[in-house]
């Protein structure tokens, strides 16, 4: 493979990219603040730096893998990041969950400076990561897209194109919108049923094969509300740019706060089990 990989963030997810790149015959260059997690790249066979600017210094495309809109501003903007050392031609590719906005600034900025930005966060969770079925749902021109799937193809197995850049957050502001409505009804669809005397188990059987079946409910166990608010915060941003009342949206984002904590300590069993105290 001729080109050039570099990924900035190799926690859960990002390891688990970069394992498969490596498998497809990518030469990869990680960055983390964190040393277990460099160490880990590492072990997997990628080459570790210590800063973004290190990282565009030896790859013609980085992935963005860190986890909040500053964390990537940083990573682009900061003195040690990867506007100063990129050339043109090169390609950032955002697989961060962020504002569409940013993304729209960051390839305004990146084109003043010849570089190409690929929107493309991703979804399913660490489960898709590790067996490489995530699903990317990715923004930017059909060429960069073009030059970009191949390398996504190698940890993913669907790689949706919704249009330019800042379409691809979009639709995953969308996709966990709709996951985390579906999560809190599951905590108090799993409450009142208990309190029916129902068994979750064989209820969430026959839920699965009927019309309240979701993702949510297939994949509870993996359903940790860990960066529901993050997601909540950026949908109702979006509303509130555009004008609209969400009132649905807006009670998500509240009763996202406890389902955290709900999830962590007492969760209904919908698939009897419990979390380990």
């Amino acid at each position: 493979m001729t080109e050039r990989i570099g990924i900035v963030g190799v926690g859960r997810m990002g390891l688990a990219m970069v394992k498969h790149m490596i498998s497809a015959g990518y030469a990869v260059t990680a960055c983390d603040i964190d040393p277990d997690h460099l160490n880990r790249a590492r072990a997997a066979g990628a080459a570790t730096v210590a800063m973004p600017k290190d990282v565009a210094a030896a790859a013609d495309i980085v992935i963005l893998g860190v986890g909040y809109d500053n964390e990537v501003k940083d990573v682009v903007y900061g003195p040690n990041g990867l506007f100063g050392a990129m050339k043109p031609g090169s390609v950032i590719a955002v697989s961060s969950t962020v504002s569409p906005d940013l993304m729209k600034t960051i390839d305004t900025d990146a084109g003043k400076k010849g570089i190409d930005i690929f929107d493309a966060p991703i979804c399913r969770g660490a489960a898709a990561a590790d067996s490489g079925t995530l699903l990317a749902l990715v923004g930017g021109t059909p060429a960069v897209v073009a030059r970009m799937t191949p390398i996504y193809r190698s940890f993913s197995s669907d790689v949706v194109h919704l249009g330019g850049v800042g379409t691809g957050q979009v639709g995953k502001a969308m996709n966990n919108f709709l996951l985390w409505v579906n999560g809190v009804a599951l905590i108090e669809a799993g409450r009142l049923s208990e309190a029916a005397g129902m068994d979750l188990v064989k209820l969430r059987d026959a839920l699965l094969i009927s019309s309240g079946a979701s993702d949510a409910l297939k994949n509870w166990d993996n359903v940790s509300f860990t960066w529901a608010l993050k997601d909540m915060q950026i949908v109702a941003d979006m509303a509130d740019k555009a004008g609209l009342s969400l009132p649905i949206a807006g009670a998500i984002k509240e009763l996202v706060k406890d389902g955290r904590r709900i999830k962590k300590t007492n969760p209904p069993a919908w698939t009897g089990r419990k979390p380990v105290q």
